[in-house]
């Protein structure tokens, strides 16, 4: 095969986000900390997907309009760092053939370097030992086989050889994959994406798995709203369905346990099963939680989140124009919890995205958040550091004044907003605000998915573990130790408050025995406690 035209192009995105999509819950469990948020292949999976959904329907020959689609529905779709930065590599991959019927093994090879060139430039500090390496690695390996038989294939084949090898140097250059035991993550994703590429060359089918069940009319939701309702109304946002193929090694299911389990996750709970598979139907706000528990069943299959409330919202479009709001400067938080939700609302944010650990919203849902309203100036708050590139994306992507505060955690933007001033210019909120981002220090209690040593620390499954600024420093299987170890370790001369999140599984209780004890300590430190009912971590806490 000497040419790739746009209908093989095709077949290779589709099978590259099938493949993917085969493996998404491996990727997830390469996450390096051993916290409830492994989520990188699941926000590849559904980045990929977007782009496979854009050109799945299309009948072109020519490869440049399918680059266009593709590198389009990346684009809109895309979620988390590893999501947006392979929407960038085919962003510039898409780009380089735009103008072309049909490539051969010298553009593919030029295309793959172009997709490199564009990542590298949209990541401001890039950090190598990721999958922006790998993608740099395999692509320089291109040219060379090109330039051997002419053939596409053999460059494919050139290229996941060198990916693979790439990705097992990984922890050479990134030591804490190393002390973990874990290759890159994103890097993986992008091994299993070219490995698709080259089955569709070479004419191979990948084995779809698809199960006994009815997967195609389990539910089909069509979603009811009350007239009177509003989105904010809608108490569980996410409709999310997934398979579990079981798998042997772990938990036997049993469907009733598996039932009742799946309850606490939210309502309008479906399941049915066989002998091989469950399928699963809830609406949640944690959908990543809703899986990850799915998945200590087996392997995740046919995963599908659909946002109830953009629904909605699209809905009530359509049954006329609603009231245009006016924004001079719109304020949009990425939160995680109602009282959080509050929290933020209270202080100044005029728009709300759901989201965070498990669930980072995409491009296109912060877009979507303002793009009907009629607002002069915008400004972002992501609050994790995996939301922060897709923040960035959808800023470059408005054609008005825009900027994103990088904050990392929900303390973080919290701090960052209130320094945030309505009467003040654009330019001189931005500096405010990310010079407040220097007197915080946040604090996270979770707890362990499995075993693990990391930061000299040995921690095991279902330990609780205090994390100061992104380092485990308290692991104990006592919560209450564990976050009165986690704020000591916060603690200097220089402290004067302590803020305390309190999430769904944490105890206003513990927190009281906690303040107590630590109060009769310092003194002078203040102590602010909220119900933030946020998932993942029982306790959210920054230090200024």
């Amino acid at each position: 095969m000497n040419k790739i035209d746009g209908k093989m192009f095709k077949n290779m995105i589709l099978s590259g986000a099938e493949n993917l999509r085969q493996h998404a819950e491996y990727v997830d469990s390469l996450n390096v900390f051993p916290v409830p948020d492994g989520d990188t292949g699941t926000n590849m999976n559904l980045s990929m997907t977007s782009g496979a959904n854009e050109v799945e329907d299309k009948d072109e020959t020519h490869i440049g309009t399918i680059g266009k689609y593709y590198s389009k529905g990346l684009l809109m779709g895309a979620r988390g760092n590893s999501g947006v930065i392979l929407s960038q590599l085919f962003r510039g991959f898409s780009k380089a053939i735009e103008d072309k019927a049909e490539i051969g093994a010298a553009e593919f090879a030029d295309a793959l370097e172009a997709g490199v060139r564009t990542a590298y430039k949209a990541v401001m500090k890039p950090v190598e030992g990721t999958i922006l390496t790998v993608a740099k690695d395999s692509a320089a390996v291109a040219e060379g086989a090109a330039g051997q038989d002419g053939s596409v294939i053999s460059v494919m084949e050139a290229v996941i050889k060198e990916a693979r090898a790439s990705l097992e140097r990984t922890p050479d250059l990134l030591p804490v994959l190393k002390e973990v035991g874990v290759v890159d993550s994103g890097g993986q994703g992008l091994v299993y994406v070219y490995a698709g590429f080259l089955a569709a060359l070479k004419g191979e089918k990948l084995e779809m798995r698809s199960a006994k069940v009815d997967t195609e009319k389990f539910v089909e939701d069509e979603h009811e709203f009350e007239e009177f309702m509003t989105a904010e109304d809608i108490e569980y946002g996410f409709c999310t369905e997934f398979m579990v193929r079981f798998e042997e090694g772990k938990r036997e299911f049993d469907e009733d346990a598996f039932r009742s389990d799946m309850s606490e996750f939210g309502d309008s709970l479906l399941v049915i099963s066989d002998d091989e598979i469950a399928k699963v139907h809830v609406h949640t706000e944690t959908p990543g939680e809703a899986m990850t528990y799915g998945a200590t069943y087996g392997e995740l299959i046919k995963m599908k989140i659909e946002n109830m409330r953009e629904q909605f919202r699209a809905i009530q479009e359509k049954k006329g124009p609603k009231e245009k709001k006016s924004y001079d400067t719109a304020v949009i938080t990425v939160s995680s919890g109602e009282g959080i939700d509050r929290l933020f609302r209270s202080i100044g944010a005029t728009h709300i995205i759901a989201g965070g650990q498990t669930m980072n919203p995409s491009t296109e849902d912060i877009l979507k958040t303002i793009e009907d309203e009629d607002v002069k100036k915008v400004i972002i708050l992501p609050n994790n550091k995996n939301i922060i590139m897709a923040a960035e994306q959808a800023r470059d992507m408005l054609d008005i004044p825009a900027i994103v505060i990088p904050t990392t955690s929900i303390p973080e933007g919290l701090a960052g907003l209130l320094s945030y001033s309505p009467e003040a210019e654009l330019q001189d909120n931005q500096e405010a605000m990310q010079e407040s981002l220097e007197y915080v220090k946040t604090g996270q209690v979770t707890y362990a998915v499995r075993d693990t040593q990391i930061d000299g620390m040995k921690i095991k499954k279902d330990q609780h573990m205090g994390i100061n600024e992104g380092k485990i420093t308290a692991a104990n299987d006592s919560r209450e130790e564990t976050l009165k170890t986690l704020i000591e370790s916060m603690l200097d001369d220089d402290s004067e408050i302590v803020t305390i999140l309190i999430g769904k599984e944490g105890s206003r209780e513990e927190v009281d025995r906690i303040v107590e004890s630590i109060e009769a300590e310092y003194d002078e430190v203040e102590f602010e406690v909220h119900d933030g009912q946020q998932p993942v971590y029982s306790y959210l806490l920054s230090v200024e």
